[in-house]
C-alpha cells in the first residue's frame, strides 16, 4: 500500500534525531526537505543565505514529507521551506497541530494534479480509464510518502480507474518517463506539480479534475519548531522574511537541472545576483 504517511512518522523521525544532533544548538541548524525539484531550490537557497549572511552552520535533511513535519513537531528539526497547503500536507498539518509554528507563505499558485503531454488527446482524468492501454496502465509516480501520491490513490478510487495502477518512483523517474515519451511521441501521465522545471522544457497540460481530488490552487509555506524565534532570531527573521515568485524559483531549478552536482553554489550564485532580495529578506 502506497499511503503509508503518518505510519512511519515515527520511525523515520528516529532517523531525523540520529542525523541532526541537537537542533539550534551552538550556531547549527537543520532543514529537511523532500526530493521535489522545488524544494530542493528552496532549501538551499535558504541555507546558503543562513551561512553566507548570517554564519550559521546548517545541515540540510533530505526525508519523507511525514517525516519532514513530524522532525520539526518533536524539535529535532528547525525548520522547513517546502509545506504545500491547504491540500497536499493536510494530514501532516492536522497531526502536528500547536506543536509547529506556521511562518507563512514562500509562494503562492502552487499546484499538483496529474500531467500529460500537450499532445495527449484527452484533457480530463475522467477520461483516462478509457484510454488506459494507451498510458499502459500507469499512471508514473513519486516517492510513495509524498502527499500528491496519497491524493492519486484517492482519484484512483474516485474516478474508478480499475484500469490504471499508480506506480512509486521519484521525482528523477517521473522526468525520464516524460522525457522519454515526450522524445518518441508517447502518451504518458505523471504525477505532477508546479512550480517544476519540466513546464518550462516541455509543452505538458494538467488533467482536468472535477471531483476537485487535488484541490484547487495552494501555496508553499514555511514551518518552524516550537521555540526557533527565541534560539536563532536572526534565522528566524530570516524564515518569517523568505518570500519569492515561481519566476525567481524556475532561475535556480533550471540552474540546478543543467548543473546538478553543484546545488549549493547555484544557490549561492543566485543570493549574489540578487543582492536586494537578500536584503529584502534580512531587512536591511
Amino acid at each position: 500500500m502506497i499511503r503509508k504517511g503518518l505510519a512511519v512518522m515515527t520511525m523515520l523521525a528516529m532517523f531525523i534525531v540520529f542525523m541532526a544532533g541537537s537542533a539550534g544548538a551552538q550556531g547549527r541548524l537543520t532543514l529537511a526537505y523532500v526530493e521535489w525539484d522545488c524544494a530542493v531550490a528552496s532549501t538551499n537557497v535558504a541555507q546558503a543565505v543562513l551561512q553566507e549572511e548570517l554564519g550559521y552552520n546548517v545541515e540540510t535533511l533530505s526525508v519523507s514529507a511525514a517525516a519532514m513535519w513530524q522532525g520539526i513537531a518533536s524539535g529535532d528539526v528547525d525548520a522547513m521551506v517546502t509545506s504545500w497547503l491547504p491540500v497536499t500536507h493536510a494530514e501532516y498539518k492536522e497531526a502536528t497541530k500547536g506543536k509547529v509554528e506556521d511562518m507563512g507563505v514562500l509562494t503562492e499558485g502552487a499546484k499538483i494534479g496529474l500531467v500529460v503531454p500537450e499532445y495527449v488527446e484527452i484533457d480530463s482524468i475522467e477520461e483516462l480509464n478509457d484510454n488506459a492501454d494507451k498510458f499502459n496502465g500507469r499512471i508514473t509516480g513519486i516517492d510513495p510518502g509524498a502527499g500528491i501520491m496519497s491524493r492519486t490513490e484517492e482519484a484512483l478510487e474516485e474516478y474508478n480507474m480499475t484500469n490504471m495502477e499508480l506506480q512509486e518512483g521519484s521525482g528523477a523517474t517521473m522526468a525520464a518517463a516524460l522525457r522519454e515519451a515526450v522524445r518518441d511521441g508517447d502518451w504518458v501521465v505523471v504525477t505532477g506539480w508546479s512550480p517544476h522545471w519540466k513546464f518550462g522544457r516541455w509543452d505538458l497540460k494538467y488533467l482536468e479534475d472535477p471531483k476537485k481530488v487535488y484541490g484547487e490552487a495552494e501555496y508553499i509555506g514555511k514551518v518552524g519548531r516550537l521555540g526557533l524565534e527565541e534560539d536563532a532570531p536572526e534565522a528566524y527573521n530570516f524564515l518569517k522574511n523568505f518570500a519569492w515568485t515561481q519566476d525567481d524559483m524556475a532561475e535556480v531549478m533550471v540552474m540546478n537541472e543543467e548543473n546538478p552536482d553543484n546545488l549549493y553554489g547555484n544557490a549561492v550564485t543566485f543570493i549574489e545576483n540578487n543582492p536586494d532580495l537578500v536584503d529584502k529578506w534580512l531587512g536591511r
